[in-house]
């Protein structure tokens, strides 16, 4: 059997991506995916501005909807509309985005086997890197990602026929304080909008309901909406192992997806770069292990996170308080340059535009063990 330096299990973004990134620097990858491309996958399909500047792929080809403007509304009554100097979201379906990206990866010289899958306790490759989802079982197969929890999502689509392409066009409708640990939501896609709400784990028996009232916000009836699918919300817990000896996980494998907004673009963006400089190291002969990587994502997502998990708590404990510093346009100075990849995270932020953040920061203070336990 013919044998690969890198096996990568999973053919969406973050294992498309990091296969690129290892076969761009002459290592032999083998990706291997139980699906066949083109593939749906339930998912909102926005890619931040930030996201799309970390992939190493220019997705404009795939661009259905650039938004620049955010509506954000609680309790789908008050409402506050953000103009952003430049699009914040490239907007996306996965069908599209995915393939595209998988065929980038095989162009670099990646052998993709399609309809496929693999044992990866007997893996034909040096090392492994997991990125088959949230759903995935190589995780479990290679003993990571023990500590990683779930939130649900519940979405469809509904075409422009049926709703005003005007009302949407270039617009992302954020609807807050509604849905315990998640929110509402309605983005513009080429043809239709993506109607959506995600919730902690334990809403899964009203996620339905919840998704009833966002369309009803909107003029809509559940039946409205085409290709209705939930899934899963994975997030990683603090210290939950992404790496070992030989193997790690990238993207929503390894629980690594913004805690507050349910996005992962940008996520498996900078884990699949992060895992291809490990393994490189590795087999270079100056790394014994795939662990550094760990610290890589930390250092690179941690003060992030922290700062999600935090808001997310705010707008659970203290929603109307949350909500009158959320509509501010000073906070709308930070949230525009995250979502530009200006700031790397809220600490970076200087001046008077740190005063919402902190006292979003003060609203969501707790241990983090208490807020990720309420996922389940």
């Amino acid at each position: 059997m013919k044998r690969f330096d890198a096996l990568v299990v999973g053919g969406g973004p973050a294992g498309s991506t990091a296969a690129w990134w290892l076969a761009d620097a002459g290592v032999s990858v083998l990706l291997v995916d139980k699906a066949r491309f083109p593939r749906d996958k339930p998912c909102g399909g926005g890619v931040t501005a930030r996201a799309a500047r970390a992939c190493p792929v220019d997705v404009s080809p795939v661009v259905e909807e650039d938004v620049d403007l955010v509506e954000l509304r609680f309790r789908y009554g008050d409402t506050v509309v953000r103009r952003a100097s430049q699009p914040v979201i490239r907007m996306t379906q996965r069908r599209r985005l995915d393939a595209f990206l998988l065929d980038a990866a095989r162009e670099k010289g990646v052998e993709v086997r399609e309809g496929e899958t693999v044992d990866v306790t007997n893996a034909p490759a040096d090392v492994v890197i997991g990125a088959d989802g949230a759903n995935g079982t190589t995780a479990r197969a290679v003993g990571l990602g023990n500590g990683i929890v779930h939130g649900v999502a519940y979405e469809g689509n509904v075409p422009y026929a049926r709703v005003s392409h005007e009302r949407y066009a270039r617009r992302a409708v954020v609807e807050l304080a509604d849905i315990p640990g998640g929110y509402g939501w309605v983005f513009a896609k080429g043809d239709h909008v993506n109607v959506g709400v995600g919730a902690w784990q334990r809403e899964g028996p009203r996620i339905r309901e919840h998704l009833a009232h966002v369309c009803a916000a909107h003029g809509l009836e559940q039946t409205d909406l085409d290709s209705l699918r939930g899934h899963r919300l994975p997030l990683r817990r603090p210290g939950t192992r992404i790496a070992g000896e030989r193997a790690l996980l990238v993207g929503d494998a390894a629980g690594l997806i913004d805690p507050v907004s349910g996005d992962g673009m940008y996520e498996c963006f900078v884990s699949s770069r992060l895992a291809a400089d490990a393994v490189l190291e590795l087999l270079a002969g100056r790394s014994s292990t795939l662990t550094p990587y760990e610290d890589g994502v930390d250092a690179a997502l941690g003060s992030l996170h922290r700062a999600s998990w935090k808001l997310k708590l705010a707008l659970d404990r203290w929603p109307r308080l949350s909500w009158r510093v959320a509509r501010t346009q000073l906070l709308w100075t930070s949230v525009e340059r995250l979502l530009l990849g200006e700031l790397r995270a809220p600490g970076e932020q200087r001046g008077l535009a740190r005063v919402p953040l902190r006292l979003l920061d003060a609203l969501g203070r707790s241990q983090t063990s208490d807020l990720v336990d309420r996922a389940a």
